[in-house]
């Protein structure tokens, strides 16, 4: 008898902790860590197409947009040149003249793609 009250309170004793050894509900998947880039499920391929369309027309427009602001850009540097001599060379034309090549990098960029 002894041994019997023994066993049936050995029993209730481990039947909780075996609930606690076995979760009921899955794990969430792990995080990524710094550093590392979790994979993303595949985009169809129709939205794929017009995600495409839609950057491509964007692109086009700020090309357009881009060029029309070197025609600008180099029209001032030009009237700026025109005003100076060959004693002074003023600092905006300098200033224009590396505006100039910063949007002009930019548009080369845009027209590779990147």
């Amino acid at each position: 008898m002894h041994r019997s009250l023994s066993l049936a309170l050995l029993s209730l004793v481990l039947m909780p902790l075996e609930g606690l050894s076995s979760p009921q509900q899955p794990l969430p998947p792990p995080l990524a860590r710094p550093g590392e880039q979790r994979e993303e499920p595949p985009i169809p391929p129709p939205i794929q197409r017009e995600m495409e369309k839609r950057a491509n027309k964007q692109r086009q427009e700020d090309l357009k947009r881009d060029a029309e602001k070197l025609l600008k850009l180099s029209t001032e540097l030009k009237d700026y040149v025109d005003k100076s001599n060959e004693n002074v060379l003023s600092l905006d034309v300098v200033k224009k003249a590396e505006e100039i090549e910063k949007l002009a990098h930019s548009v080369k960029t845009k027209m590779r793609g990147y």
